[in-house]
């Protein structure tokens, strides 16, 4: 029950907002303010959150041997319709989406006890196209790392070489992929947390169009940044998953620039060949300090193959491409920090679904369990709350200016091309440190994102694919398209994948 404010409530109010009331305009304030009040009440009344779960397989989370990589955070099986596209595959769910009356952890110890009421619109089209879910895959702490070192309660690994990372911040999905434990898995990705785990552990991962594919009922970090997308082995069960998922849903407002009609991507591949342009961005290599050579020219050598397959070859500049990290960071810094922190995950502004029962659940584990954090968060907080004391926002708001003239550079460059091409990551799995000190755990965090934060800053499509191998471990390629033209990323996709 929501108390009304006391006197003192409201001058300690006041005086934090660097004005003062009266006693007198203390009495009047709060008897507006008691009125006011009454229709919240109302609001309580009124509200409830209808569950979606039935009698159904709650699931368990497995043992320690059934997860040797640590890669399930929970497992179940969980089917409501035995044909339609997804028929006889098995579906892994990333643990910051929500499966009615399944746990979700989004890899925080903060979120124990946290069972979600409702199931997100990509679980809801998944089932009626009878996939079967078999579990939620473990994710990086609050998705804020692209290594698989931070998550709860223990690393994941990569089916590979398990001393190396499997990727992050989607890192059960690669793993439990890489080790045939699912045929698809439905992947978060807001600076690369599809196309990292993809890369590094061998296999294929897409990041759609901003807003293709609906956000709704999935942990958020910062909505101009937020995408879900399916990684797979297969082009075509990625573009069959695309089929399923991609649309608008009427509850996410990052859905505005979706079309209404979407073509069939599946029905794309199977379309008469034709010649296509590929761009090998410049700026996409050698990045300095963190480039591995031989991850350079195994991208180059795979890139080559596509002359011999029918396609134009050629190499472009985007000389901006080396500034879309630092912009990238402008936005999900400050947005991250008022999403996640300050605002309890709710889109203030935003006509989108609320999920009431998860907000109330995590304002009270933020409140009780700050120090439940992982570092890559409290750095987020701390450089967060920072900026927006000593700048007002300024910095966030020059970033998102600065994303338009980043998009427009991508832009310009796919005119005179159909698909960019570079190195997902600029190298290749690394160990896992479980010595780390806490300037390296985050520094290993975080610096394998050149190549993918900026995609997300500008909402090009972005698919990841293994294109070779250095030292015995994966090397992946990115392919960048158009805004809504996943149908030729996926087309380019294919033809490399059937070389």
């Amino acid at each position: 029950m929501l108390e009304k404010p006391t006197n003192e409530d409201l001058q300690r109010i006041a005086a934090a907002n660097g004005f003062a009331i009266s006693e007198d305009d203390t009495v009047a304030f709060a008897r507006s303010i008691e009125n006011s009040l009454a229709s919240y009440l109302v609001i309580e009344e009124l509200s409830g959150e209808n569950t979606t779960h039935l009698n159904r397989d709650k699931g368990r989370r497995p043992t320690a041997a059934e997860n040797k990589f640590g890669a399930w955070a929970w497992t179940c099986s969980i089917r409501t319709a035995t044909d339609g596209p997804l028929a006889g595959k098995k579906i892994a769910i990333k643990d910051n989406i929500s499966v009615a009356g399944l746990p979700l952890l989004n890899g925080s110890e903060m979120l124990e006890g946290y069972v979600a009421q409702t199931n997100a619109t990509v679980v809801t089209r998944i089932l009626a196209a009878g996939g079967e879910i078999v579990g939620k895959a473990v994710s990086e702490n609050l998705c804020f790392s692209g290594g698989s070192h931070t998550s709860y309660p223990g690393p994941v690994l990569n089916p590979i070489d398990p001393t190396r990372m499997a990727g992050g911040s989607s890192s059960g999905n690669a793993s439990l992929l890489a080790a045939n434990e699912c045929d698809i898995a439905i992947g978060g990705d807001q600076g690369g947390s599809v196309r990292i785990p993809g890369s590094w552990s061998g296999v294929i991962g897409l990041k759609p169009t901003w807003g293709l594919v609906p956000y709704t009922g999935a942990f958020p970090i910062e909505p101009s940044l937020d995408h879900l997308g399916p990684m797979a082995h297969t082009v075509k069960d990625i573009a069959l998953t695309l089929d399923v998922i991609a649309g608008r849903d009427g509850l996410d407002a990052r859905q505005i620039n979706t079309p209404f009609n979407l073509q069939s991507y599946a029905k794309s591949l199977d379309a008469p060949k034709r010649g296509i342009r590929i761009g090998i961005l410049k700026e996409g290599f050698g990045w300095e300090g963190l480039s591995d050579p031989a991850v350079d020219e195994a991208v180059r050598q795979a890139a080559a193959h596509f002359s011999r397959l029918g396609a134009t070859v050629s190499e472009v500049s985007v000389p901006y491409h080396v500034h879309g990290l630092d912009i990238w960071t402008g936005i999900a810094t400050e947005g991250a920090w008022n999403v996640m922190i300050r605002d309890n995950v709710i889109a203030y502004g935003s006509q989108g679904y609320q999920d009431i029962d998860f907000i109330e659940f995590y304002r009270d584990a933020k409140d009780r369990r700050a120090d439940l954090f992982s570092p890559t968060v409290k750095g987020v907080i701390l450089l967060g709350q920072y900026l927006t004391e000593k700048a007002g926002g300024s910095y966030y708001a020059k970033a998102q200016n600065l994303r338009r003239r980043l998009r427009s550079a991508y832009d310009d460059a796919l005119a005179s091309v159909d698909v960019l091409v570079m190195p997902t990551t600029p190298m290749i799995a690394p160990k896992l440190e479980p010595a780390a000190t806490l300037s390296r755990y985050m520094e290993i965090a975080l610096n394998m994102m050149p190549n993918t934060a900026t995609f997300d800053a500008t909402g090009h499509p972005a698919l990841t694919i293994p294109c070779g191998f250095v030292d015995g471990m994966p090397v992946g390629m990115m392919l960048v398209g158009r805004h809504h033209d996943e149908a030729t990323v996926l087309y380019a996709a294919k033809l490399f994948e059937d070389r």
